[in-house]
């Protein structure tokens, strides 16, 4: 069941992330990210109802705000690299945000395990692999939407760092990773919110959604929601390391999408790249 829950997580978020980066090449990406992380809220507040988060200690505030506001740039990066860039090639490198917690652990004196070296060398390799064109300024959008998926892998990363910290880590409940994940969505709607009221008078900031733009921005925070309710599940279960696995399988669904509606292509090296990032990312996660 942990397994199947995890799976759903990755189509889920993988979905969300296409559908979010096909939005943000005809819409201002702070307005899919907004509505995203709206739709997002009103999801998860009848869930903490259901099952008594409310009660929950407040342990999880501080570092919630904190990843909400994180994830909000990380996510605005991350649309703006997929709306931009050949998704293909982005999708892998922003799920390389695996490496930040594991970074932290070798400065607060951890040692990786052979798998996680194994991943560290083979997801470099790929990434170089599969981001030469877009280096060397042949492929679409130029090196900006790498710059882009690479602080949207930061960001993500120090979202999972911050999630950890405010759920209490694995032995964490599920209502508190649930409230964690609200206070996340609360802290980026409230940040959103405030800077449209400060900056659409003055800069002329347009919203620029029409009514026919609400079932794509619904799906989206939708999908999300659904993605981290099946995640919240599949952690709770004694195989926290395969569920990780292969909730990091999300970016197959992207990359999947992007080629049989965008008809997108990547070059034989390009190919070999992202399966090696992707391949990667499953070692880090699952070391």
């Amino acid at each position: 069941m942990a397994a199947l829950s995890a799976l759903l997580a990755a189509l889920l978020w993988g979905t969300a992330d296409y559908l979010g980066g096909t939005a943000a090449r005809r819409l201002p990406v702070a307005s899919v990210l907004g509505v995203q992380q709206l739709i997002a809220l009103f999801g998860l507040v009848p869930l903490a109802a259901v099952i008594g988060a409310f009660d929950e200690p407040r342990a999880y505030v501080l570092p919630g705000i904190f990843a909400g506001l994180a994830g909000m740039v990380a996510l605005g990066a991350f649309y703006r690299a997929l709306a931009t860039g050949t998704m293909g090639v982005v999708a892998p490198i922003a799920a390389l945000g695996v490496v930040v917690p594991i970074a932290l652990s070798l400065l607060d004196g951890e040692r990786p395990g052979p798998a996680q070296l194994v991943g560290m060398a083979v997801a470099v390799v790929g990434v170089v692999l599969a981001s030469g064109p877009e280096l060397s300024g042949r492929g679409r959008g130029g090196a900006m939407p790498l710059l882009l998926a690479g602080l949207a892998a930061l960001g993500f990363g120090a979202v999972l760092v911050l999630v950890a910290d405010a759920s209490g880590g694995e032995g964490g409940s599920l209502g508190a990773i649930v409230m964690t994940l609200l206070t996340m969505r609360l802290a980026s709607v409230c940040v959103l919110t405030v800077l449209l009221v400060a900056f659409a008078p003055t800069r002329g900031v347009e919203i620029g959604v029409r009514r026919g733009d609400l079932p794509v921005l619904v799906a989206i925070g939708v999908f999300d929601v659904g993605a981290n309710g099946a995640y919240a599940l599949a952690s709770q279960s004694d195989l926290v390391s395969v569920s990780a696995v292969l909730a990091s399988l999300y970016p197959v669904a992207t990359v999947l999408l992007a080629r049989r509606f965008q008809a997108e292509l990547l070059g034989g090296v390009q190919l070999v790249g992202v399966v090696l990032a992707l391949v990667g990312v499953l070692l880090l996660a699952g070391g």
